[in-house]
């Protein structure tokens, strides 16, 4: 969603499949996008293998991916780092190594399976909140595609939800 919402920013309109992945190339910016299409956790080809193509080093591919350990809305941008269970990033790190930016998004820990939990659709408070979410993570990825990293990360670590979209805490 929030690679979506950036691509629409940026008026992308026309997407390609390639490389078991959705991609769409921003010619003024020289900003590719790519939604893999694969299993998420074969996810690190298709990002190899565009990244290859465009001759995109590791510290110039920010990946976007959810985070059950970060609470639901919760931003985290950082430069670099490990997997942190995650398969998506597990597969990237495998491909790329471990020296590229990611946002993760977050999902909250459910109490419940947590397969099921990230292939659950949200629920009416989540869906409410979804939009100021998607924004404040589309913002962070345009500011680090504008103006760096370092202005990426003081927006996104510090965003903090207004209580109107943050989601009630089931009773």
């Amino acid at each position: 969603m929030v690679v979506d919402e950036v691509a629409r920013r940026f008026g992308i309109l026309t997407w390609k499949k390639k490389d078991a992945a959705q991609q769409a190339f921003d010619s003024a910016r020289r900003v590719g996008f790519v939604k893999p299409a694969s299993f998420m956790n074969l996810s690190g080809t298709p990002v190899r293998l565009i990244s290859t193509w465009y001759r995109t080093p590791p510290a110039g591919v920010l990946v976007v991916s959810d985070d059950m350990d970060l609470p639901f809305g919760k931003l985290r941008m950082r430069p670099s780092g490990g997997h942190g269970g995650h398969n998506g990033l597990r597969s990237v790190i495998a491909t790329i190594g471990e020296e590229f930016p990611r946002l993760r998004v977050g999902l909250g820990r459910p109490e419940f399976d947590s397969v099921d939990h990230v292939l659950t659709q949200f629920n009416d408070d989540e869906r409410r909140a979804l939009p100021a979410i998607v924004s404040a993570a589309a913002e962070g990825v345009t500011l680090w595609i504008d103006e760096g990293l370092e202005a990426a990360m003081r927006f996104v670590n510090t965003w903090v939800p207004t209580p109107k979209d943050t989601p009630t805490e089931p009773d």
